[in-house]
C-alpha cells in the first residue's frame, strides 16, 4: 500500500495497515540534531509532503523568519527575531489606524496565484506520497500581523468598516488561492489559526462563529467541490470549535491534543482526523521514552476508529531526539 492510499484509507475509516506519518521539523532541530534528525527521517519517512508552488513571481517577502534579526512577510508585515530557530513577532503593525484608513500600506501577495501548475501536477505524479497544496491561508493570525493582536480584538467588538471591508477582500484572496490549488492534482488543502490559550478559545466562540467559521466553510467545501481532503492546525484549546469544524466538514485537525481532556475529544472519534499531535510543552522535552509511549497509547486508544489518527508530532525547542524517535515507533506497533 503506498502512502497516499494509507492517507486516504485512515481519513475514510477504513482501516489501513498501520497509522500514517508526518513529522514537522523546526530550523531549531536542524541546528541542534542534524543526525539524529537525519536518522528518524530514514527509519521512519514521512507520508504526507506539500508540494512546492514552483511560482512564475517572486513575493515581496524578505529575509529569514527564523534568523535572529529583522524579516517581512509577503503581505508587508515586519517580524523582529531574538532566538535563531523559531520565528519572531511583529513589533509594529501595518495598520495603525483605528479606522483602517492607511490599509493601503498592506500588500496582498498575488505573486502567490502564478504557481506553474504543469511542474505541480508532475510533482504529484512522481510521487506515492499524500501531498499537501503549498498554501495555506491564516485569516485570524494575519489580521494580527497587520493590526497587531490587541488592536484587532478590539476591532472585532466595535467593528470598524474598514476592518470588515479589509476582511472581505482577503477572504477573497484566500478563496481565489485554494480554488486555484484545488485545480492541481494535490491530494488536499489546508488552512491554519492558532485559536487557543493554554486553557480557553483567545476569543468569544460566538465572535469565532460569526467571523470565521463561516470563512472555513468557504475553504471546505472550494476542497470538496473539487475533490480534495482539507486539513487544519491550530494550537491551544480549541475544543469549543471541534463541533463546529466537524459541522463543516473538515477532514483532518492538528491541534494540541493534550492541553485539553482526552475524554472530550474522544466524543469526536470517528468524525474527524487527529492529525497528531503529542505534547511538545512537556512530553517531547521533559518525558521519559515510558512517558512517550504512554501517551501515543492514550490518543490511540481514545481516537482511533478503523482510521481517524495520524502519526504527527513536532520537533522543535526542547524536544529530546529519543522522544521523537519514540512517537514514530510506538505508532508503528500500534495497529
Amino acid at each position: 500500500m503506498t502512502s497516499r492510499e494509507l492517507v486516504y484509507k485512515t481519513l475514510n475509516f477504513e482501516n489501513p495497515e498501520r497509522v500514517p506519518r508526518q513529522k514537522w521539523v523546526l530550523p531549531w532541530a536542524q541546528h541542534h540534531y542534524p543526525v539524529e534528525l537525519n536518522q528518524i527521517g530514514e527509519d521512519y519517512p514521512d507520508d504526507i509532503i506539500g508540494a512546492p508552488g514552483y511560482n512564475k513571481v517572486n513575493d515581496r517577502s524578505e529575509g529569514d523568519p527564523t534568523e535572529v534579526g529583522e524579516s517581512t512577510d509577503a503581505w508587508g508585515c515586519k517580524f523582529l527575531n531574538y532566538q535563531k530557530g523559531i520565528i519572531g513577532e511583529v513589533k509594529e503593525p501595518l495598520v495603525k489606524d483605528d479606522a483602517w484608513k492607511d490599509v493601503n500600506n498592506v500588500h496582498i501577495p498575488r505573486e502567490w496565484l502564478t504557481i506553474d501548475i504543469d511542474k505541480i501536477n508532475a510533482f504529484c505524479k512522481n510521487t506515492d506520497k499524500f501531498v499537501m497544496a503549498g498554501a495555506c491561508p491564516r485569516p485570524f493570525e494575519q489580521l494580527q500581523f497587520i493590526r497587531g493582536t490587541e488592536n484587532l480584538f478590539i476591532d472585532l467588538m466595535l467593528r470598524p468598516q474598514g476592518l470588515l471591508d479589509f476582511m472581505k477582500k482577503m477572504h477573497a484572496f484566500n478563496c481565489e488561492q485554494l480554488t486555484l490549488w484545488a485545480s492541481t492534482d494535490v491530494d488536499a488543502l489546508s488552512f491554519m489559526d492558532d485559536w487557543g490559550s493554554q486553557n480557553s478559545l483567545l476569543i468569544n466562540p460566538k465572535v469565532w462563529v460569526e467571523f470565521f467559521k463561516p470563512m472555513y466553510k468557504d475553504y471546505i467545501d472550494i476542497a470538496h467541490d473539487h475533490g480534495k481532503k482539507i486539513f487544519m492546525h491550530s494550537d491551544g484549546y480549541i475544543l469549543d470549535i471541534y463541533p463546529h469544524l466537524i459541522e463543516l466538514g473538515l477532514d483532518a485537525i492538528n491541534s494540541q491534543l493534550f492541553c485539553m481532556p482526552m475524554e472530550e475529544l474522544a466524543k469526536y472519534k470517528g468524525k474527524i482526523t487527529f492529525w497528531g499531535e503529542i505534547d511538545r510543552q512537556q512530553l517531547l522535552p521533559y518525558g521519559s521514552l515510558e512517558d512517550i509511549k504512554h501517551a501515543v497509547q492514550q490518543v490511540k486508544n481514545n481516537l482511533w476508529a478503523r482510521g481517524g489518527c495520524i502519526a504527527q508530532c513536532e520537533f522543535g525547542p526542547g524536544a529530546k531526539p529519543a522522544n521523537v524517535e519514540k512517537v514514530f515507533e510506538t505508532w508503528n506497533l500500534c495497529l
